[in-house]
């Protein structure tokens, strides 16, 4: 799964000379942004947008990607794909406000355009909640239970869990960095390990 991959193609390959040629708008650097994410990109957008939208908005935030330095520049390391994510969120949430503005809020295309949104909202909150139950019962510790619920689910700061939970914060860090592997060995499968 790409999505949890820096772009990088082989441990050979030294992250700060990647990172520069990314901002120099390297041409083979950004064919392998372009190759290793356009998928990523487009399934972010196919569950925001219709799809000749987002096939619009996708290509879009690689033309951007291949023309303005300055926006290449916001990245600053780290995982590309979650930076690139985002960046293709933010993207089709842009074209979602630009067509409400331009179109009334009645009728029946703008009805059929919400019912779409909130039936792809819908599934999505069922697949991940399934697929949070699946991890909790597959492989989450029974220890790190309340931990995973304050931190992950909750979204709560780690003081506030800290407190809430009565551990040391260098406790609950350790923890959380434990059920961080968890999690991502069980989405990414043998291929994460």
């Amino acid at each position: 799964m790409a999505l949890f991959r820096n772009p990088v193609v082989s441990s050979a390959v030294d992250p700060d000379r990647w990172l520069a040629a990314f901002h120099e708008g390297d041409r083979s650097t950004l064919e392998q942004c372009y190759r290793e994410h356009y998928a990523v990109v487009a399934g972010v957008l196919g569950r925001l947008l219709p799809e000749a939208d987002a096939e619009t908005v996708t290509h879009e935030v690689f033309y951007r990607l291949l023309t303005d330095a300055h926006f290449r520049e916001s990245f600053r390391g780290g995982r590309f794909a979650a930076w690139l994510t985002q960046v293709a969120r933010n993207a089709g949430l842009d074209c979602l406000r630009r067509q409400r503005r331009e179109q009334p809020d009645s009728g029946p295309f703008h009805e059929e355009l919400e019912a779409q949104a909130t039936a792809r909202r819908t599934d999505d909150e069922v697949d991940a909640k399934l697929l949070i139950e699946r991890f909790r019962r597959e492989r989450l510790p029974p220890e790190y239970d309340r931990l995973f619920d304050a931190r992950f689910l909750r979204q709560l700061p780690q003081r506030k869990a800290a407190l809430e939970l009565g551990m040391r914060r260098t406790t609950l860090v350790y923890q959380e960095r434990r059920i961080r592997e968890l999690l991502e060995r069980f989405l990414l499968g043998p291929e994460g390990s």
